[in-house]
């Protein structure tokens, strides 16, 4: 399937309210609009095939357009099948970068998909969750020899990938673009925060102020839902397996306790964890009736789905992205989005001004990957901290905001080992 198989080019309706909707975004980025400038000139990704699976939004638009103005030859596909915005995808197929994304896929699809983008024979991949990566490494490993390098978006991708590299398994390097403080700083902490609370609202147009929200994790994402919530009202609770993210959950104002405690108390979940079964059967046994469970996390495993499927005598869809589950004891949970990424199933995902920087370091590092060509170390590497620096200096200067630098005399002074006086 192609994406002119999924978009008619010719129905401006769809097409057009997502080529207005990416103009609106672009506004928002002037990192990456500096970038595109310049890439228009310099061509530095001139001809290099790229296969991109990403979260298919008018912020990864302006990321495709950006590359596209580089001299690339891009094919996307989705990285999830909730979180395609189809007028985004159309107005992308319209601007002849082909698009293989449909909100609501199914899992045969996905993939298919995935697989359709990688049959362009890929020099850079960019993934958002490692799916692109690991069917590469598995099921297309004949298309290696092409890859010269890739970057990764996510948390969780990332974590795949340095388990391929631990295994011996990782055939290409990849920069985890996850891991740049102008990334996780503000993408993960700023953007999940308001984006998790955004698709929640939107879901269930439910009061914040009073209720008893469970976060599970408190990385960078579940710090930042946290900030949101505590904002709107609600009475936080932590649960966590790190006792170095529990203390600091402690000390940043949160209750802290095991989730099968939280499990009996909380009226909203929030998995945030990037691991398998976070609430489990045991958890959900034990919920209140009209307990609601949400998934911020990159895949629908975080929440035992089949489990709760297990225990239902009756399932209904109540609301857009809300599933009601009656459990045989006449308790009802409430399922947000399928268990998928709630924040871009039921919303709009991260606001465009916290992905301008995140993908300003992909873009970044697709050229870095290209002009260091055959140099790279077979590893997950970090961003480069110039490029890291480079998208702070651009978005401060974006903002209009000055800041100091050290005087000659106060470098040589970092740099020295005698004792201050």
């Amino acid at each position: 399937m192609t994406s002119h198989d999924q978009y008619d080019i010719k129905d401006l309706t769809l097409a057009g309210v997502g080529r207005q909707r990416i103009e609106w975004a672009y506004r928002e980025m002037p990192v990456i609009k500096l970038i595109r400038e310049r890439f228009t000139i310099e061509k530095p990704v001139e001809g290099i095939r790229i296969s991109a699976c990403l979260h298919v939004t008018v912020e990864t638009a302006n990321l495709a357009l950006t590359l596209k103005a580089g001299g690339a030859d891009l094919i996307l596909c989705a990285s999830n099948p909730l979180s395609t915005q189809d007028d985004a995808a159309a107005a992308l197929v319209e601007y002849d970068i082909p698009t293989n994304a449909i909100k609501g896929e199914d899992e045969e699809t996905y993939y298919k998909h995935i697989n359709t983008a990688l049959d362009n024979k890929p020099q850079l991949t960019v993934d958002d969750g490692a799916d692109l990566v690991t069917t590469l490494h598995t099921s297309r490993s004949d298309l290696m020899g092409n890859v010269i390098g890739g970057t990764e978006e996510t948390t969780t991708g990332v974590i795949r990938l340095r388990s391929l590299e631990k295994s011996g398994k990782l055939k290409y390097p990849i920069i985890a673009v996850n891991d740049a403080q102008t990334k996780y700083l503000f993408d993960n902490r700023y953007g999940t925060g308001q984006s998790t609370i955004d698709g929640i609202t939107r879901a269930t147009n439910i009061l914040w102020a009073g209720k008893k929200v469970v976060i599970c994790g408190y990385g960078w994402c579940g710090r930042g839902i946290a900030l949101r919530a505590k904002g709107l009202g609600a009475q936080v609770i932590v649960t966590e397996v790190e006792p170095v993210h529990a203390l600091e959950a402690v000390m940043d104002g949160n209750q802290v306790m095991p989730l099968l405690e939280a499990a009996k108390v909380g009226d909203i979940f929030i998995t945030i964890a990037g691991n398998k079964s976070v609430i489990d059967k045991h958890h959900l046994q034990v919920m209140k009736d009209g307990a609601i469970l949400a998934n911020s996390g990159h895949f629908n495993v975080e929440i035992n789905i089949p489990a709760l499927e297990s225990m239902a005598r009756s399932k209904r869809r109540i609301r857009p992205f809300v599933d009601e589950y009656t459990l045989n004891d006449g308790r009802c949970l409430y399922l947000l989005g399928e268990g998928r990424l709630i924040n871009l199933a039921a919303a709009e995902g991260h606001p465009a001004s916290v992905m301008d920087m995140s993908f300003a370091n992909q873009a970044l590092c697709l050229e870095y990957i290209v002009k260091n060509r055959g140099k790279l170390e077979t590893v997950v590497h970090p961003v480069p901290e110039e490029i890291d620096k480079q998208v702070a200096q651009l978005k401060l200067n974006s903002m209009g905001i000055d800041i100091d630098s050290l005087t000659p005399e106060q470098k040589a002074y970092l740099t020295s080992w005698e004792e201050g006086t």
